[in-house]
């Protein structure tokens, strides 16, 4: 997997790619991270259920671990999506702590796309997030060409308002009951920045680096 060390971005895509800045590197998504993933979620479950997507539909069976590995491994190999697992650099290991996902990625005269994340509760609050989306945006429109990036939150998410707020993206209105999350039709705030908002890039945006973080072991 390619390590690519920002701010100097490759001139063209390929997929996986790894993104390293300070203790985080964020690698593209692979089939043997499912279990790690599976272990970080479960311990944080009340962190995350509130913002959790699920089915609208009565008795709908989610996919198994196995399953939605590889349904994200298929997107990536065929462009649609883009999902990279944040992991934080220690000496002797590098833990999951979150994932970041470019999803439902355009061309054409469209050029854009969506990002989703979520985090390990032990780091957030450390600018890691911020971190993390300030390198996938910078990647997504110097290396992929992409115009315009879109991250949708719950009013009542205030962690992940602040992350679009530091960055300065641009609120440009609501989406009412626009995702199924946690049994119900969910209102959104909707964040955007184009390639024209830039400038010199996201990470340019990002006030200093991730605070330390005691060993997770």
């Amino acid at each position: 997997m390619k390590v690519v060390h920002p701010p100097h971005f490759p001139s063209t895509h390929h997929w996986p790619v790894a993104l390293r800045y300070d203790p985080v590197v964020l690698t593209g998504f692979r089939v043997g991270d499912r279990k790690e993933i599976a272990e970080v979620r479960a311990r944080n479950q009340t962190w995350l259920n509130p913002w959790n997507a699920t089915p609208p539909v009565e008795n709908v069976e989610s996919l198994s671990s196995w399953g939605y590995a590889r349904f994200l491994a298929n997107n990536a190999r065929q462009g649609r999506s883009l999902p990279w697992v944040i992991r934080w650099v220690y000496p002797h290991h590098t833990p999951v702590i979150g994932q970041i996902t470019l999803n439902s990625i355009m061309y054409g005269s469209a050029q854009s796309a969506s990002l989703g994340y979520w985090m390990d509760q032990r780091y957030a609050g450390r600018g890691v997030m911020g971190l993390a989306v300030a390198l996938v945006t910078d990647y997504a429109m110097t290396t992929m060409g992409l115009h315009r990036i879109e991250i949708c939150i719950r009013p009542e998410n205030s962690a992940s308002l602040r992350v679009v707020e530091k960055l300065g993206l641009r609120h440009e209105g609501s989406r009412p009951r626009y995702i199924h999350i946690a049994g119900h039709w969910c209102d959104h705030e909707v964040f955007v920045i184009t390639k024209e908002e830039l400038g010199a890039g996201l990470l340019s945006r990002v006030k200093t680096s991730p605070g330390e973080v005691v060993s997770s072991r």
